[in-house]
Formats: C-alpha cells, sequence, structure tokens
C-alpha cells in the first residue's frame, strides 16, 4: 500500500494571515448557501427560548416524509447554482511508488515526484488559457510546499505536508468539507498552516483533499455518496500512515461535510481522535455506530449556519438523503468542546477557541485541560 490519494487543491499563499484566506474566487464557506426548500426538524435544529418543544415522534416522521417529497422534487428540479465550476484539463499524473518509509531521503523523492505532476497540470492549465489556475499550481510548485500526492483532474486532489512528517509524533489530517477544491483550496491550507504552528515542532499536519466533494449548495451535500466514494481512499491513506509511523498519534479533524466522510470511514482505524466540527452530520446514528475506539470530539461555532440544517437522515429507494444525526446533540455520545463565536470558516483562525482545543486534543491533553461549551 501507498501514501497516495487521486485527487487535488491548492491557492497561491503569501504571509500566513493575509494571502491565504483573501485570494478565493468566491466565500462560499463564510455564508450560508442559497436556501433549500428543506423542513426544521432532527435533533439538530437551534432552539432558543421561543421555540417550540421537540416534536412528538408523529412530527419527525412528517419532517422526514415532507424531506424526502422535497428532496424528491429537487432530483427534478435542478438546485440553482448546484453546479461544480468546470473543470479545468489536467494531464493522468504518473503513477507513484509506494513508500517504504517516512524518512527525509523517501519524503524528498515523494515531494519532487508530486512537485513534477503540478508542474504538468501548471503547463496544461497555461496553455488552455486559465491563468488563475495557472498561477495558483506555480505556487503550490513552488520548492517550499511538500505534497504527498497530486492530481489536477476533476477538481484537483491533493495532500500536503506542514512540518516534518518525519519526525513528528503527532500527525493531523485535516478533512475538507464540501465546495473544496483547487480554486478554494487556501482556505484549507491556511487552516492547516496556522494548526500546524498551534500544536508545535514535534507536530505535523496533512491537508487531505482526497475526494471529489460535493458542490456547498446541491443535492449531493445532502446525502452520503460523495462521502462513501471516498471512504476507501481516507481509510487507505490513514492506514498507511499508521503502518509507516507507528508510534505516532495520529487524530483525524473533519470539517463541514467531511464529517460524513469520517464518520463512515472510521471503523477499524487506527487514531487517537476523530474531531467532528462545523458538522451537518456524522452519516451514523451516534458514536457507537463509528465502530472506533478513538476519542470522539465534537463543536460548533455559535455563528455556523449549519446548525439550521435539519438533522434527519430519510432512506429512498435511489439514494438515502440527509446526513444523520447532530455530532453536537448529547445522544450522539461525542466529546463537546467550546468553538467560541465564529461561523463556518473560522474554526482554524488564529485565536479562535476551537483552534486552541483542536490543538490541545491533537497534542494528546487530557480532557480537563480541553475547554468545554457551556
Amino acid at each position: 500500500m501507498s501514501l497516495v490519494v487521486r485527487c487535488g487543491a491548492d491557492a497561491p499563499h503569501g504571509t500566513v494571515n493575509r494571502v491565504i484566506d483573501t485570494p478565493q474566487p468566491t466565500g462560499v464557506h463564510d455564508r450560508p448557501p442559497a436556501p433549500l426548500p428543506l423542513p426544521r426538524g432532527g435533533t439538530g435544529a437551534r432552539r432558543g427560548p421561543l421555540a417550540p418543544p421537540h416534536p412528538s415522534p408523529a412530527g419527525i416522521r412528517l419532517h422526514r416524509s415532507l424531506l424526502a417529497a422535497l428532496v424528491a422534487a429537487a432530483l427534478a428540479v435542478p438546485v440553482t447554482g448546484a453546479a461544480r465550476p468546470e473543470a479545468v484539463d489536467a494531464p493522468v499524473p504518473p503513477p507513484l511508488p509506494p513508500l517504504r518509509a517516512l524518512t527525509a531521503v523517501s519524503l524528498a523523492g515523494r515531494y519532487a515526484a508530486s512537485r513534477g505532476a503540478i508542474e504538468a497540470a501548471m503547463r496544461t492549465a497555461a496553455t488552455a488559457g486559465h491563468r488563475w489556475r495557472a498561477a495558483m499550481l506555480r505556487a503550490m510548485a513552488g520548492p517550499d510546499r511538500h505534497f504527498l500526492s497530486f492530481d489536477g483532474r476533476d477538481g484537483g486532489r491533493a495532500a500536503e505536508v506542514f512540518g516534518d512528517l518525519a519526525t513528528a509524533d503527532r500527525i493531523a489530517v485535516v478533512v475538507p468539507g464540501s465546495g473544496t477544491g483547487l480554486d478554494t483550496y487556501g482556505l484549507l491550507r491556511g487552516g492547516s498552516m496556522r494548526l500546524q504552528r498551534a500544536i508545535g515542532g514535534r507536530g505535523a499536519v496533512v491537508a487531505w483533499l482526497g475526494y471529489r466533494t460535493p458542490s456547498t449548495v446541491s443535492l449531493q451535500a445532502l446525502t452520503p455518496g460523495r462521502a462513501d466514494e471516498a471512504v476507501p481512499a481516507l481509510r487507505a491513506f490513514v492506514r498507511d500512515l499508521a503502518r509507516l509511523k507507528p508510534a505516532a498519534r495520529i487524530s483525524l479533524l473533519c470539517h463541514s461535510y467531511g464529517s460524513v466522510l469520517c464518520g463512515r470511514a472510521t471503523p477499524g482505524l487506527n487514531v487517537a481522535n476523530i474531531v467532528l466540527y462545523g458538522s451537518p452530520g456524522a452519516g451514523v446514528d451516534d458514536v457507537a455506530a463509528m465502530r472506533t475506539p478513538a476519542a470522539v470530539w465534537a463543536a460548533r461555532g455559535a455563528g455556523d449556519w449549519i446548525a439550521d440544517l435539519p438533522h434527519v437522515a430519510v432512506r429512498l429507494p435511489f439514494a438515502t438523503v440527509g446526513l444523520g444525526e447532530d455530532p453536537m446533540d448529547p445522544r450522539f455520545g461525542a466529546r463537546i468542546f467550546a468553538a467560541g463565536d465564529g461561523g463556518h470558516s473560522d474554526y482554524l483562525k488564529d485565536g479562535s477557541p476551537a483552534l486552541a482545543n483542536i490543538a490541545r486534543i491533537v497534542s494528546g491533553h487530557t480532557a480537563a485541560e480541553v475547554s468545554h461549551a457551556s
């Protein structure tokens, strides 16, 4: 087996705080998507002092039936803005030999091979007149960038390393959510860099864009289909990492739709922590269904619009619609930690309580040392 990912990402980066998060063509993560016609319900609806009591079982069944009908209609009537941006052509990357060890020499060879694939994609984009993509790829191919794999096709796949993977004893794998691709990669990269700084010198972070994420406003973002497609790739990546670094403490950090992928991929994985933040659901009913000995954590910022999504899963003849129970619900069984007042893209920003707590979790601090939500 090899540390190979079949899909990629990036945006140019200058200074950590200014350039990383600003050159995005759209701000899809910072504001809620255009509203979809879904009913409020399930366990995840935000409730205030004037909210009605929790729905009765009959009410829940009604909500789920209504959700099923509305989504069925959405299948026939495409959601506005749901189409994925047109993919930029990229060459097929050459196959990568398996990594036999995570040493400085072997990693340097892997980084060089991935750099060659990025440069080939850059030339293809430049020839086709895609100047924005070519500029991003030129930045990705810089000597200070370290990719375990890269594939520029179909929106992009990549695994970028921050820190020294050869010497790290704490490794965080960041799994992003919907709307993440080459053209919106700066947010993922910026958060991963800030997290690595917070963890410290013996910590490494891998920004794992190893799957075809759904568009933020799309029917696919309401179903676990894309997550299920990506389960084998994520499991293989984490298992290879654990095999090559058996003494390292590995944590899965899963943002937004990435929580669905993590929830369905974790059975049998040798990881210390699974952190679900900004989650619309984890694709499972509760922590027990994840079948993992890892500590499962969850957090949501007070300003995150994801709280307003219904947390239900409806099985239709052709698909399952909905992403499961709310990891913030006490019945889910996760350890809840404080995330502050931030929005959907603020979890890994400098000064965020979520960033501080996630760094503590990855570093192996006790539960008492992680601040909890009130």
